[in-house]
C-alpha cells in the first residue's frame, strides 16, 4: 500500500499573536466552542498519554468532562491502565485533534484525583446504562468473550433494577493541571502557526511562537 503521497493543504485559517487571548483556558474554550458549533464528531474527545514504570508510553481517547481555571477533568475506572500509570507518575499529556478545523491543542501537565463529592455528582448525572457499564467492566483487564461482558452487564442491571445505581469504589476522576498548552493552526505550505503558553510566576502565562 502506497501512502507517502497522501497529503492536503491547510488553508482554513491563520493564528496571529495579536488575536490570542492572554489566558490559554479562555483561548481553549473559544476553540472548543468552534469545534462544537462546527458539529465535529466527539468535539470533547482527547487523547490521554501516560507512562508506565518501565518508561513505556500509552495512549487512549477519553471525553473531557470539565474545563476551568484549575484545568481539564475526565473520569475513569481507577483500576484501568491509565489510572494506574497516572497514580504512579502524574505527568500527563492531552491532545485535542480537531482535524476538520485544521487545529490541534496539546496540554502538558500533572494529574491529580478529583474529590469524591465531585465524582459522585458527575456519576449521578450519567445515563443509567453508563452507570451500569462502569460496574460491569473491569477496565483494561482481560475478558474471555464479549458475551461474558454482556452477561456481567445483565447481572448488574438486574442487581440495580430498582433505585439509584451507587458509585463504585473503583471509579473516579482526574484533574490535569496544565503547565504548558500549545495551540496549532494548520498553515499553507506546511508553515503552520504554533503558539506555546507556559505557566510563569503566579497565575500568569508566557506566550511564544514556535516554528512549525
Amino acid at each position: 500500500m502506497k501512502i507517502d503521497d497522501i497529503r492536503r493543504s491547510y488553508t482554513k485559517d491563520k493564528l496571529d499573536a495579536e488575536k490570542l487571548n492572554p489566558d490559554p483556558i479562555a483561548q481553549f474554550e473559544l476553540w472548543l466552542k468552534d469545534a462544537i458549533a462546527a458539529e465535529l464528531p466527539d468535539p470533547t474527545a482527547m487523547c490521554v498519554a501516560s507512562v508506565d514504570s518501565r518508561g513505556q508510553p500509552s495512549q487512549r481517547l477519553v471525553l473531557l468532562k470539565d474545563v476551568n481555571q484549575d484545568g481539564f477533568t475526565f473520569y475513569t475506572n481507577l483500576g484501568s491502565r491509565k489510572a494506574t500509570e497516572l497514580s504512579a507518575n502524574p505527568k500527563v499529556c492531552l491532545h485535542f485533534p480537531w482535524h476538520p478545523l485544521e487545529r490541534q491543542v496539546i496540554v502538558y501537565g500533572t494529574a491529580e484525583r478529583v474529590p469524591n463529592s465531585q465524582v459522585m455528582k458527575y456519576f449521578l448525572s450519567r445515563p443509567k446504562e453508563s452507570q451500569l457499564a462502569a460496574w460491569a467492566s473491569e477496565q483494561s483487564r482481560p475478558v474471555s468473550t464479549r458475551q461474558a461482558l454482556l452477561q456481567k452487564f445483565a447481572e448488574i442491571k438486574h442487581k440495580f433494577e430498582h433505585g439509584e445505581v451507587p458509585l463504585p469504589s473503583f471509579w473516579g476522576g482526574f484533574l490535569v493541571r496544565p503547565q504548558q498548552i500549545e495551540f496549532w493552526q494548520g498553515g499553507e505550505h506546511r508553515l503552520h502557526d504554533r503558539f506555546m503558553y507556559s505557566k510563569s510566576a503566579g497565575n500568569s502565562w508566557d506566550i511564544e511562537r514556535l516554528c512549525p
